[in-house]
């Protein structure tokens, strides 16, 4: 069980959007590989990170801001956000990356996504984003007719390191993790599942660690950890006794 801390870049900036939208967005750190540093220094052993601007343009904006966080921290660091290709893949891997996140390619070519798992092996995890239980691309601006469930099947056996679960509709606004949608999705695939999207406090780090979620890998937490809402001493002691019993 992880708790992912998230560094959400746009323009270059650490930020926290509301239900996706660009437009909404609240810059918690001008300096991403500070912040980077900071969930190093709480005791934080994973980074996720998303270029928001690559979502809605199709590849990377956010590079120079990604780079200066992988030099920043030692913790394994995930990134989604414009990867749709298998050479944005390996220049990623290349630069240090532990695992790239697929999301739109995921939807628009499962083959590409078969194909990067093949390649690099336990690097590839892929990114489902669900707006009223179908899945959205595109930076979650375009909504797709597929099922969460449905598009998770496609990956079974491919060697498919997670499946980062978001409910957009819950994003950004602290109203709690969707755990009825999440655990449905944990208990029909074997590929392991990271919870994400709405995580607002200590009680959803309580509900994570709850017997019926251990098949998760763990959850995302963005806002909740900027606002102080969590608090990340308390958190992790939380997890660390819940991997003991």
């Amino acid at each position: 069980m992880i708790l992912f801390p998230a560094i959400d870049l746009k323009d270059g900036q650490c930020v926290r959007l509301k239900l996706g939208d660009m437009d909404q967005a609240t810059v918690y750190n001008p300096d991403p590989a500070a912040q980077a540093r900071a969930f190093e220094e709480q005791g934080f052993e994973w980074l996720h990170v998303v270029d928001l601007n690559g979502a809605f343009a199709g590849e990377t904006v956010n590079g120079a801001a990604v780079d200066a966080i992988l030099k920043a921290t030692r913790n394994p660091v995930q990134l989604g956000g414009g990867i749709r290709t298998l050479d944005h893949i390996e220049n990623w891997l290349s630069r240090g990356l532990a695992r790239v996140i697929l999301g739109t390619v995921a939807v628009r070519d499962p083959a590409l996504v078969i194909e990067a798992c093949r390649k690099f092996p336990g690097k590839v995890a892929v990114g489902i984003d669900a707006k009223g239980g179908k899945v959205a691309v595109e930076g979650w601006a375009e909504a797709s007719e597929l099922g969460v469930i449905e598009l998770a099947k496609k990956f079974e056996g491919a060697g498919v390191s997670a499946i980062i679960y978001t409910d957009i509709d819950r994003d950004g606004i602290l109203t709690g993790i969707n755990w009825p949608s999440t655990l449905e999705l944990a208990d029909a695939v074997s590929i392991p599942v990271i919870a994400s999207g709405g995580l607002a406090s200590m009680d959803d780090i309580r509900r994570m660690v709850a017997p019926d979620a251990h098949k998760l890998e763990g959850a995302i937490s963005g806002r909740a950890l900027y606002d102080g809402r969590i608090d990340p001493q308390e958190a992790l002691d939380l997890i660390r006794a819940a991997r003991k019993s």
